[in-house]
């Protein structure tokens, strides 16, 4: 399984490329960080439109016409992709395709789905863990929403950190992990390593990724580099690091240094 790793241009630094489908707009957790939204800026959450199921794959298949280096199609957004049954409707219509296929999630609907996305045929899955500390979670999330139920505070945190893990544990038997942990000053700047503790015999590689100063965080000064250094370099003891994120739209298309869009 692991020789697929030298083909996503995420998980390994390489040529070839990646697509996005932006058919997941919904999402169940509020980010202080996150502004989803139709723009023009390349960063997570941003997209041009939403698509249906079936116009994103044929949109995906004429891309691939036209760039053959494209060796992964993923739903990462703008919402949780869990959270949205047209990501599953997504998967199932290109099952069959000869191409690796990868999601990334907030992780709370993980566990009740992981089985769902192995039967589906993915190789690879991400899962944006910002901390393991329910205190420090409940800076970070506005709400959570569960079961029909919606949580704040630690309750909510709480709720998330334990199935993203659990989560975690599970996908990582059949599927190559990607951890996402945003870098926030002042709020889990000093924990993330416990985080690289906690997912060390789980995850292929965690990428750490800066803030973007937006939504409710949008007065937190942005990490410095010296600040993401030190951070990566005291992980780095427990887990593999990526350091060539290009901070992928959901629309995201192409290899990660030519910011192409699918629409």
């Amino acid at each position: 399984m692991h020789n697929k790793i030298f083909l996503h241009p995420c998980f390994a630094r390489s040529n070839f490329g990646r697509i996005h489908l932006p058919v997941a707009p919904r999402c169940n957790i509020q980010c202080n960080y996150c502004s989803r939204g139709v723009t023009l800026e390349h960063r997570p959450g941003a997209y041009k439109r939403v698509l249906k199921p079936n116009v994103a794959v044929e949109l995906a298949k004429r891309f691939m016409e036209k760039h053959p280096y494209i060796t992964v199609i993923g739903v990462a957004g703008p919402g949780d992709p869990l959270y949205n049954r047209e990501t599953f409707e997504t998967f199932e219509l290109i099952r069959n395709w000869k191409i690796m296929k990868c999601l990334c999630t907030n992780g709370l609907l993980l566990p009740e789905n992981v089985y769902k996305l192995r039967d589906l045929g993915l190789d690879f899955i991400t899962i944006t863990i910002n901390c393991i500390d329910a205190e420090i979670g409940a800076k970070i999330y506005s709400y959570v929403k569960y079961n029909g139920e919606m949580f704040d505070g630690t309750d909510g945190a709480e709720i998330l950190i334990q199935n993203q893990l659990k989560g975690l544990k599970i996908a990582s038997k059949f599927m190559i992990v990607k951890v996402n942990t945003v870098l926030i000053p002042g709020i889990n700047d000093e924990h993330i390593v416990e985080v690289a503790k906690k997912i060390r015999n789980y995850a292929y590689i965690q990428n750490i990724i800066p803030l973007i100063p937006q939504y409710k965080f949008s007065d937190v000064e942005k990490p410095s580099k010296e600040m993401l250094r030190d951070v990566r370099d005291q992980c780095s003891k427990y887990v593999k690091q990526m350091y060539h994120c290009a901070m992928c739209r959901a629309d995201s298309a192409g290899r990660l240094d030519e910011r192409k869009t699918l629409i």
